[in-house]
């Protein structure tokens, strides 16, 4: 099985433009729901979760959620239609009104995809992002990730469906249950990411 990677929209879109997949897997629920009720996916299962937290350069002036709206910052954030921008907007608009629009006053660019974020970070060409906690994981030490109170934080689960003219359902089936169960589903519990959510029950 070869794998795709890319911002969850733009492989969305693929699909609806007559990418042959077999599998298709999002940073959140919403957009397998999408393709699914479009008759192009079967029905999704959440295989995995994460935390959207602040990441920020080695050393750095920003140590907390207000100091992102002090002047000078500079901040990346994902573009609306991708999950890590979406769901950093559902966090900024818990804020009060007045915290929100200085956040957002800081805000330099709106990237297509996660690594894209991740990138403006460690090349220094923004102060901080809103990715999530794995990505920071994953640059082993060379950004710090910021939690941020639980209140504020959306909830950020992962989904996967099967195409509905994927042309190996069964390795499909497979790879999915290995996404949820095996292998996989512990590889990407050791890259930081959460457990799919009610995992006793499924």
């Amino acid at each position: 099985m070869a794998l795709a990677f890319a911002g969850s929209d733009e492989l969305a879109a693929q699909i609806r433009q007559g990418a042959s997949i077999d599998v298709y897997a999002s940073a959140n629920t919403q957009l397998p729901r999408a393709l699914q009720s479009e008759g192009r996916l079967s029905r999704s299962v959440a295989f995995a979760t994460n935390e959207l937290v602040i990441a920020t350069r080695r050393p750095s002036s920003v140590h907390s959620l207000t100091d992102l709206t002090k002047k000078g910052v500079r901040l990346v954030l994902g573009s609306p239609s991708v999950p890590h921008g979406a769901y950093a907007r559902m966090l900024l608009a818990r804020l009060p009104a007045a915290t929100r629009r200085a956040v957002l006053a800081n805000v330099r660019s709106n990237e297509p995809d996660v690594k894209s974020t991740v990138g403006k970070l460690l090349t220094g060409a923004a102060d901080a992002g809103f990715v999530y906690a794995s990505d920071v994981r994953a640059t082993h030490g060379k950004l710090a990730a910021l939690r941020l109170p639980p209140r504020l934080q959306p909830r950020v689960v992962y989904a996967a469906g099967i195409a509905w003219r994927s042309r190996a359902p069964r390795l499909a089936r497979a790879f999915l249950r290995d996404l949820r169960f095996g292998r996989c589903q512990r590889a990407l519990r050791q890259a930081g990411f959460g457990p799919p959510p009610n995992r006793n029950k499924q």
